[in-house]
């Protein structure tokens, strides 16, 4: 097997050796062993799948959170002439029914989507119609609810696996601790002698700990990258403060860029393209940059806000060196920004009245077995955030007291770009005689008309998936100018597990764990900026390597330089009088606007600035008081509150 795999790699890659872990991986999963390869960022984890699928007889299904990734992926292989696609919302119907077609005729080697597809039952379907031998997960650890980047959709990917009959299973990731690894090899019945771990410590990555003031962070912040040859990468928390921070490098003469998610999609494209290609130096960036920047002469990396997460950490600072050469990864250290991460814990975690409302609307607008879900009404009239919801029905599919259908749109409308008899005549027989039955069933507002959906039933017996479809024909035709809005996701729900006792209190608790660990996870990297010891052995040994030298003599603690990390200034608490009067404010205004009282940890986001559903609807941002407490922590806020009641 070793030749014939040197000589694919060779021929089909270009590639002359397999690196550390590869070979061990596409053996084990080429004899049938489900596996698990930590790779750090970086090491040629793809191949692992990608020369495994060319050995395999059927379809290897690739799981990728990112849509940038899988588009980079696919690029590569169909250089390598492999046969790859993806099915994604950048689609039309007709590519999609191509992709679908490839995969059932088995002209597919490899086919990519991202987690949230398997939602889609009539996606689930398609999958159980074609022979797949491989399931490969990337940035496996968030399937783990113990690891950094937890994806609730990710923790049903182990019973899809089983529902479809997927015989094998190949989890990636670059970060995963002790707790996490075995988490998802358990979830796969991986066993642990299939798991393949290469070493995480990298030579030619200095490591800095510099504690800073707010006062003194900026000239340090600006003396540290001017000491810097070639391009890097600056990590910042908020996205106003990427913008700030690459103004101030701008200023000072250096051809800096910011990057985060409030950009569309095409601004961050072309920035990303441009640092790819060297004509920007330094992007200044949250956390939404990085994933899938395959730039192997990343020079440095500056946290110039602290990090979320050790994870978080070794990840970022993993796009360094990639090139081997030295590269240099500084952090400017205070406690200042440490609230604010925090609180970004306190403000996802949905309070128990919240998760009992959510319950009560299943039981009440369920019809038929069926329950219909739009979700930012739902988030609003529950007070949970929508990413904690997300969350929550997450947990009520694993307690199987709903399971997902399919999803549509509730509103559609259209307007013709072409003249309405025009686009008729383009049509012959049945076809025109469809259309013409949704254009006369339509209700039109001045230029805009929407179809009725239930009339074309009565009067055509047309499925309402038949109208969307055509619809979507004319205006990928260029026909219309369509628009959709109130995504609805439709499930079935299990009367008996709804009905389950205390299943209130179980959901509520697991949202307090989840809390407490997120906020365990961030002391913890406050201990490791702190440390006495070797932070490269320290780092190794988070992530479960033991191989790594006890000093590595490239880091800021082996230099003698220990970091103390304060705050810049301390925050005082508003008098009691005071916090007593916001709070009867915010009481009085929403008073008309909820049935129930405000609870304790409501009174206290409001203090510390942290919004939710019943804020944003009712302006509670222009009311004084409104993050008075922002740079206090959230406990301690708390605790405030409550002697208050």
């Amino acid at each position: 097997m070793t030749s014939k795999l040197t000589s694919s790699l060779k021929e089909v890659f270009g590639f002359d050796d397999f690196r550390q872990g590869q070979k061990q991986t596409i053996e084990q999963l080429l004899q049938g062993h489900s596996s698990l390869a930590i790779f750090p960022t970086g090491s040629g984890k793809s191949l692992c799948y990608q020369l495994t699928a060319i050995g395999l007889p059927h379809l290897t299904l690739v799981v990728s959170p990112l849509l940038a990734l899988m588009k980079d992926q696919l690029a590569f292989l169909a250089s390598k002439g492999i046969a790859a696609a993806s099915i994604d919302s950048s689609l039309t119907a007709e590519q999609n029914q191509q992709v679908m077609s490839d995969a059932r005729n088995g002209q597919l080697k490899i086919l990519m989507v991202s987690v949230e597809r398997f939602k889609n039952e009539r996606f689930r379907q398609f999958i159980d119609s074609v022979n797949v031998s491989m399931l490969v997960v990337d940035e496996a650890h968030c399937i783990s609810e113990w690891g950094h980047n937890f994806r609730p959709d990710y923790l049903k990917l182990p019973a899809y696996q089983q529902a479809l009959n997927i015989p094998l299973v190949l989890l990636l990731t670059a970060t995963a601790t002790k707790k996490v690894k075995n988490d998802m090899a358990n979830k796969f019945a991986i066993s642990p002698h299939h798991i393949v771990q290469t070493g995480f410590y990298r030579q030619n990555l200095d490591l800095s700990v510099l504690p800073v003031s707010a006062e003194d962070k900026n000239q340090q912040f600006l003396t540290s990258i001017q000491q810097q040859n070639g391009c890097g990468i600056v990590y910042v928390t908020l996205q106003y403060s990427a913008e700030q921070v690459a103004d101030f490098l701008v200023k000072n003469g250096l051809n800096a860029k910011a990057y985060h998610a409030g950009f569309d999609s095409e601004s961050r494209q072309k920035i990303q393209d441009e640092f790819m290609a060297g004509n920007v130096d330094i992007i200044v960036a949250t956390i939404a940059f990085g994933m899938g920047i395959d730039k192997s002469d990343i020079r440095f990396v500056i946290h110039y806000d602290l990090p979320k997460s050790i994870e978080n950490y070794s990840q970022e600072i993993g796009r360094a060196g990639r090139d081997g050469f030295p590269s240099n990864c500084i952090t400017l250290a205070n406690l200042d920004g440490i609230n604010t991460v925090e609180n970004f814990v306190f403000g996802d975690t949905p309070e128990r009245n919240g998760i009992e409302h959510v319950l009560d609307n299943i039981g009440v607008e369920k019809q038929a077995g069926r329950w219909e879900l739009q979700g930012l009404s739902l988030s609003n009239a529950s007070n949970i955030r929508q990413l904690p919801m997300k969350t929550l029905l997450v947990q009520l599919e694993l307690h199987q007291v709903i399971k997902p259908l399919f999803s549509y749109f509730a509103d559609f409308k259209y307007k013709f770009v072409t003249n309405k008899e025009d686009v008729l005549n383009a049509f012959q027989g049945e076809r025109r005689e469809f259309l013409q039955a949704i254009f006369q069933h339509s209700q039109f507002k001045k230029i805009w008309g929407e179809p009725n959906f239930d009339a074309l039933f009565q009067h055509y017996q047309c499925e309402r998936s038949r109208v969307v479809t055509a619809l979507e024909y004319l205006q990928e035709t260029g026909h219309i100018v369509l628009e959709t809005k109130k995504i609805t996701e439709v499930f079935s729900v299990d009367e008996t597990a709804l009905a389950t006792p205390l299943l209130v209190d179980n959901l509520h608790q697991y949202f307090i764990e989840k809390e407490q660990s997120e906020i365990k996870r961030i002391a913890t990297l406050v201990r490791f900026f702190e440390l006495n010891k070797c932070l490269s052995r320290n780092l190794s040994l988070y992530f479960d390597d033991q191989k790594s030298p006890e000093n590595c003599g490239h880091c800021s603690v082996c230099r003698g330089q220990t970091a103390k990390l304060e705050y810049s200034t301390i925050s005082e608490m508003p008098n009691d009088e005071l916090l007593k009067g916001y709070l009867s404010a915010l009481i009085a205004q929403l008073k008309t606007k909820t049935n129930q009282p405000l609870s304790v940890e409501t009174l206290t986001r409001f203090l510390t600035g942290l919004m939710v559903p019943i804020f944003s609807r009712n302006k509670v941002k222009q009311l004084p008081g409104f993050a008075c407490c922002e740079n206090i922590r959230f406990q301690e806020v708390k605790n405030k509150v409550m002697t208050l009641q």
